[in-house]
């Protein structure tokens, strides 16, 4: 029990702390949460993907191992998603909110504070290979789900093109690849966005969870939180031992794979006319039911 509250206290709760802060912002400054995500999503995240991955000392294969897993568990989840969904007997729109609930998870904004706190900075170099991996999976295969795969193709290549933090990736691969130094008037300004870009996501989070409302199918929400919160992580340990992880790397990818809903499937729900109230009730409840959950299965990890 100690240690559960250890936990708790250390990696959950400074998390909530901010994201509350942000919560009260969006009620004081209805409206703000577009421009700060904008803010997080083309400069801080990129900056962050950037300095962990120049920084780390993980190797290609151990990122390779990370990405595979990333893919895999997401294609699983997807299936599974589409099985379940079948039996609930959900309306059009309703079904494809809960496919992209389903499909991805929270890698950025809640994810990579718990690992830095659970983890330190290399199990932050890890899990940014899994958030640049799944932003370029929701920028496709979420984008193609969401238009019901009509015309999605060229959506689809437009959101590839419009993640930074892909260019950021690409960037840093050329840096270790040719083993060049990253001149210090470059590193001091990506390393300052870098620092800022956690709080700032945590922000993002409590304003978006501000905007929640009371689910109309909440059997149906509740079906997409156990998935979410109890199914991906078995999932993720049985992928983990299949590809061969070991170490921090392993326990990133379970505790990644726990991960609540996605706050950006309210994004695409609303670009593409789906069931935004489904979606926003599944990243609010599976979110504030989270800390359980994740503070037991780090317990697990760490012991």
């Amino acid at each position: 029990m100690t240690t559960l509250l250890s936990i708790l206290i250390s990696d959950v709760v400074p998390i909530f702390a901010i994201a509350a802060i942000g919560f009260l912002l969006e009620r004081r400054l209805g409206g703000s949460v577009k421009f700060l995500s904008s803010v997080s999503f083309h400069a801080l995240s990129p900056c962050l993907v950037f300095s962990q991955l120049v920084g780390s000392s993980m190797s290609a294969a151990d990122a390779g191992r990370m990405a595979a897993f990333c893919l895999l568990l997401t294609s699983i989840m997807g299936f599974a998603a589409r099985v379940v969904a079948g039996s609930l007997q959900l309306e059009a729109k309703t079904r494809t909110s809960f496919l992209l609930t389903v499909m991805f998870s929270n890698s950025g904004n809640f994810a990579l504070p718990v690992i830095l706190f659970a983890f330190g900075r290399e199990g932050l170099a890890h899990a940014s290979i899994y958030f640049v991996t799944s932003a370029v999976v929701i920028y496709t295969a979420g984008v193609f789900i969401a238009v019901h795969g009509g015309h999605g193709f060229q959506k689809a290549m437009a959101g590839i093109v419009r993640v930074p933090s892909l260019y950021a990736l690409a960037a840093a691969f050329i840096f270790l690849i040719t083993r060049t130094e990253v001149p210090i008037a470059i590193m001091r300004p990506i390393g300052m966005l870098s620092d800022a870009a956690i709080p700032t996501m945590l922000l993002v989070l409590g304003m978006q969870l501000q905007r929640a409302t009371f689910p109309e199918r909440p059997v149906a929400v509740l079906v997409a939180v156990a998935l979410s919160l109890f199914v991906a992580p078995v999932i993720g340990l049985g992928l983990s031992t299949a590809l061969g992880m070991t170490g921090v790397a392993r326990s990133v990818a379970i505790v990644v794979s726990a991960m609540p809903a996605a706050v950006v499937t309210t994004v695409l729900a609303l670009e593409f006319n789906l069931d935004s109230a489904f979606v926003t009730s599944v990243v609010f409840v599976s979110t504030l039911l989270s800390p359980v959950t994740l503070v037991l299965l780090i317990a697990y990890l760490k012991g």
